[in-house]
């Protein structure tokens, strides 16, 4: 009972608020995104890591995670080594905010609509042309998205 209270309720230690994607949505984040063989994937609070696991193992992709949340980021690596997707996944612990994505083909995020707003300028600076931006469920200021998932509430966004 002690872990599930600690699960749950740690983010809110660092100021943020886990809330997992279900795998569905997960699967037409990726789709949606053409995700594919050659992508590098960076999602941004990768929570338990299943963005960048199914990145990796359903669509081949290499998929970095950046977690803030030490528990989560110690039950994700676990995971993926468990999986043995250590080869094309790993799993930084940082501030999103703080990391260069430059490298990144397509960038995956759930996050709120404030944080939103402060990833938009960091976007423009940072990702090449044509990067895919992946959002579920909050949108960002002034960018009109690509594709737009009604159902699941996803948003394709090109740079």
């Amino acid at each position: 009972m002690a872990f599930i209270f600690v699960w749950l309720l740690w983010p809110l230690t660092i100021g943020e608020v886990w809330v997992p994607t279900s795998i569905d949505v997960v699967r037409s984040m990726l789709e949606l995104g053409d995700v594919q063989e050659g992508d590098l994937v960076i999602d941004l609070g990768s929570g338990d890591g299943r963005i960048i696991m199914t990145a990796a193992r359903d669509y081949k992709a290499r998929a970095i995670g950046i977690e803030a949340d030490p528990i989560r980021l110690v039950w994700s690596r676990s995971m993926i080594r468990l999986k043995g997707l250590s080869e094309r996944v790993k799993v930084l612990w940082d501030n999103f905010l703080n990391k260069d994505l430059g490298e990144a083909t397509v960038v995956t995020v759930y996050q709120n609509q404030e944080i939103n707003r402060k990833l938009r300028p960091k976007f423009e600076k940072e990702l090449k042309p044509g990067t895919r931006v992946i959002s579920h469920v909050f949108t960002f200021d002034i960018l009109e998205p690509k594709k737009v998932d009604k159902k699941s509430h996803i948003y394709l966004y090109i740079i």
